[in-house]
């Protein structure tokens, strides 16, 4: 199948030099795996998968043994993976063991979620490991595999005369999501049906700690209806049959296994805006149109407004995290209605923006924001979109 290069590969020959601990996190099914066996295909490596009963078998037999023994047993590679590293119990320890015994291995362990990896598995690594992370597709990532991109070709060349193929490319990426199967695959339903049903909530299946799938399915669903409004713990529940107790843990879970993510109100004046709310976007908007069953690639369809809004933000929250930014997005409210949909916040950094599919003008919120905080607000529009991507 085919390969396409990924953005995280420009960091990986800094992330592969040093000798700490390298801890490669990402939702199952976005290519961590690929992207490490096309970057290191000349490079002497062993990969080691959890989830294959032989190899998790040759890694218990090695941890049991002295340091020296165990790098000769797994052919003293210059390379160790070890994919799906979450499952293997105390494979935090045993890294740590091997580490600080300073052997010329570079480790690298493969997480498709944070539930374990990083709360126990990450514990006994502090100061000895590295963390990336990988997420679906970029846009700009996507484009590459156009036969009419080139990566010479600036934004605004690229708006002003494909502006057919990237609205179409927009229009296909906003619909089926940016995995990079579905990219490639013609059965991009199908693929979509099946990662859904069996693969978004396997770690928390896994480790026990959502005991009923259909009701975590079930807040998926209500969640991907009510993108891009504020979420109601209380209404969730009310809907749903769910605890808010329980709905707040399964949301945790959600967003630490890289299905949703949250964003929060931004504030600075509790008495005239909104402190406490929250919005839940959708790593991939794929899945949330999967959940929905709904893969129009109409413009006309009735949500194309918070489509639009979700795929945006998520592409801005993707390369956050893959870059490592500390930049920090929210929405904005005041209590009597006039709103942001995008704020990002940074060390020297303070930018607004309004995201419409084809509304060009500045809105109330964005007089209203601009105002208060004497900061323009932007509106990006889907002919603008790679002004902010």
């Amino acid at each position: 199948m085919e390969y396409i290069p990924r953005l995280v590969e420009q960091k990986l020959d800094n992330l592969l030099e040093n000798k700490e601990i390298l801890i490669l996190l990402g939702a199952r099914q976005v290519g961590k795996t690929t992207m490490l066996e096309h970057v290191l295909k000349s490079d002497d490596t062993t990969l080691l998968n959890c989830i294959r009963t032989t190899d998790k078998t040759r890694l218990l037999a090695a941890s049991k043994l002295s340091t020296e023994e165990a790098m000769r047993m797994l052919g003293n590679p210059k390379i160790l993976i070890i994919d799906e590293a979450q499952t293997f119990p105390d494979i935090g320890r045993i890294a740590q063991g091997w580490y600080d015994s300073h052997i010329s291995t570079k480790i690298i362990l493969l997480g498709s979620s944070s539930l374990d990896l990083l709360d126990r598995t990450a514990e006994p690594l502090t100061g000895r490991n590295q963390k990336q992370f990988l997420t679906p597709l970029l846009f700009t990532e996507t484009l590459q595999t156009q036969d009419w991109y080139s990566p010479d070709l600036t934004n605004d060349f690229l708006s002003s005369n494909f502006p057919e193929q990237l609205e179409a490319l927009l229009m296909e990426r906003m619909v089926y999501g940016s995995y990079p199967k579905v990219v490639l695959t013609s059965n991009k339903e199908d693929y979509l049906a099946n990662l859904t049903s069996d693969y978004l909530l396997r770690d928390v299946l896994h480790a026990g700690l959502v005991k009923y799938p259909s009701k975590a399915r079930l807040l998926l669903e209500l969640l991907a209806h009510q993108t891009g409004s504020e979420v109601s713990l209380n209404s969730l529940s009310n809907e749903s049959g769910i605890s808010r107790e329980t709905i707040d843990k399964y949301l945790d879970l959600l967003e630490r296994s890289y299905v949703v993510f949250r964003l929060h109100a931004y504030s600075t004046n509790q008495r005239k805006e909104i402190t406490k709310g929250v919005k839940v976007f959708f790593w991939d908007t794929g899945v949330r149109n999967a959940l929905l069953e709904n893969f129009s690639s109409s413009p006309l369809r009735t949500d194309i407004g918070e489509l639009y809004e979700n795929w945006v933000i998520a592409e801005v929250a993707k390369r956050n995290l893959i870059e490592g930014s500390h930049k920090k997005l929210y929405f904005w409210r005041k209590t009597e209605g006039s709103e942001v949909d995008l704020v990002i916040r940074g060390t020297d950094l303070f930018e607004a923006y309004e995201l419409k599919w084809s509304k060009k003008g500045s809105t109330k919120g964005s007089r209203s924001f601009m105002n208060t905080y004497n900061i323009p607000v932007e509106t990006i529009n889907r002919s603008r979109v790679l002004d902010l991507i």
